[in-house]
């Protein structure tokens, strides 16, 4: 039964339940997601509600909901404000509240190439993926992706990328990683700028994985041609690619571009599947 602002009846009880009487500001839903996105008010303040139901159809990210609760707890007072604070969450529901952020979206906005943002992204990666731990499992079940991801995409991208997308994973030797927690999703898209301060939104994708993963979106849009905001983020994080992240870097790209082709077609994003297409021939290039 569906009750206010598309939650569950369940989900609204819940709700109730840790918030009391709210009103509804904005519903900041995706149209191509299968998760609602909601910014509240209540006596105590502004919130975001993130609540999602089972959903087995093709791209599905009902899943999201999940991951960020877990994310959460993952960092938990690691990044202080500089990231939403999880207030109430419902695995079995699917459901969680956070803080709401002040700030403008970075994307689409002048601070989208401000080399200073860069700089705080790249100190907060920085405490995102840190501390680390070995596995010695990473590399082969990433490549046992990318190429179950080039097998849905046969049709959709080009049988010389993919037979080149084949040659370069068949290089690859699996051997023991670093992994860290990431982000998932780690772009202006989700970052906010708060009179100058960065802070970070949205953990739907975040779990363990290589760092360089977390740098492939900016790769292949913001740093396209903008060497001054490449500079600033590694100048913030810190330290500049090792020649070993540099070649597990390409193995994280080939994977998200394909993935991002298969994707965005399943979910009918014509202009992502595009993005994704351009990801593959640069890095093939």
């Amino acid at each position: 039964m569906d009750v206010a602002a598309g939650l569950t009846e369940p989900q609204a009880i819940a709700l109730a339940e840790w918030l009391g009487d709210w009103e509804l500001i904005a519903d900041m839903s995706w149209p191509l997601l299968h998760t609602r996105v909601l910014h509240i008010r209540t006596s105590d303040g502004e919130f975001v509600v993130k609540a999602s139901r089972p959903d087995s159809r093709p791209g599905s990210t009902a899943h999201h909901v999940l991951r960020e609760i877990d994310a959460h707890l993952e960092l938990s007072g690691r990044l202080g404000p500089a990231a939403t604070r999880l207030r109430h969450s419902s695995a079995a529901l699917s459901i969680l509240v956070t803080d709401y952020l002040p700030g403008e979206l970075v994307h689409g906005s002048a601070s989208e190439w401000d080399p200073a943002i860069y700089e705080q992204a790249g100190r907060m990666l920085r405490r995102i993926t840190e501390p680390r731990r070995a596995s010695a499992d990473y590399v082969r079940d990433l490549v046992a992706r990318a190429r179950a991801s080039a097998e849905r995409a046969a049709g959709l991208l080009d049988p010389e990328q993919l037979a080149e997308l084949e040659a370069v994973l068949a290089t690859v030797q699996p051997g023991t990683v670093e992994l860290s927690f990431t982000h998932g999703d780690y772009q202006p898209r989700n970052w906010l700028d708060d009179h100058g301060v960065l802070r970070v939104i949205d953990f739907g994708r975040g779990g363990w994985r290589h760092w360089t993963s977390d740098l492939v979106r900016m790769r292949h849009q913001q740093l396209l041609g903008h060497p001054e905001l490449e500079s600033a983020f590694f100048a913030g994080f810190g330290a500049e690619l090792s020649a070993e992240e540099q070649a597990h870097l390409r193995l994280e790209e080939l994977e998200q571009a394909v993935s991002t082709v298969v994707w965005a077609h399943a979910v009918g994003d014509a202009g992502f599947e595009e993005q994704g297409r351009g990801m593959v021939a640069r890095v093939l290039a």
